[in-house]
């Protein structure tokens, strides 16, 4: 029947797309790292800079491996290499090229830190840093990500009066519309009100007019029988 063949074929689809899914589950769920939101971050020279570095796994890790390569205009170098044996210590460092180099942040309770701090900055700094990461226990799965650092004579400031000035026009507006809004709510509101006092006038007035001209249903004194 036409009708079994089409169950059988949704049915395939939906068992194929669940095996996909199962097949896509565990790297959604693997080994990630970052440096931060920024791809370029500005340092001034002769300060310092922390390059930031974090890593993330739902499988946890073992003996994880991590290092820190600088790629400028004409050198490629690993400026630090370390290992973290699990979740309960800290890195230890096994190649460090660069005395201007420490370890910051840890492993520990999770926080899976791995930034660097980089002191007395030159402008021969400038350059990419890529921070890499090596998880045995998800099959020697490698992740990296890499920000770019820019060494430069000082910081420029950044003029914010335009900014303030359309934030500021946005405010404003946002508020006229809102005063508009309670304005208009107050008007019927008291509109409502005074329609609502009409119509008991109205019915009050309409109760004195029967009244007065002593009609059934009104509150003239009645009449008493005439006596036969």
């Amino acid at each position: 029947m036409p009708g079994d063949g089409d169950r059988g074929a949704a049915q395939a689809r939906w068992l194929g797309t669940g095996l996909l899914g199962l097949f896509l589950l565990p790297v959604s769920l693997s080994l990630e790292v970052s440096v931060g939101k920024a791809t370029t971050i500005y340092a001034v020279n002769g300060t310092e800079i922390l390059l930031p570095c974090t890593f993330s796994s739902c499988f946890g890790f073992r003996d994880l491996g991590f290092w820190w390569s600088y790629n400028g205009s004409d050198t490629f170098k690993i400026l630090i290499n370390a290992t973290v044996k699990n979740e309960k210590s800290d890195p230890k460092v096994h190649l460090k090229n660069d005395d201007r180099i420490t370890l910051e942040g840890s492993t520990k309770e999770k926080m899976n830190n791995i930034s660097i701090l980089l002191k007395d900055l030159d402008f021969s700094d400038t350059g990419k840093y890529t921070c890499h990461v090596k998880n045995p226990k998800e099959k020697d799965l490698q992740h990296q990500a890499t920000i770019f650092l820019q060494v430069v004579d000082k910081l420029e400031e950044v003029d914010n009066t335009v900014t303030l000035i359309i934030l500021a026009v946005v405010g404003g507006v946002i508020g006229l519309l809102i005063f508009i809004l309670l304005v208009k709510k107050l008007i019927t509101f008291i509109l409502k009100k005074t329609q609502e006092k009409k119509k008991e006038c109205l019915v009050s007035s309409s109760g004195n007019d029967n009244t007065d001209n002593g009609l059934p249903g009104s509150k003239a004194e009645e009449k008493p029988p005439t006596k036969v």
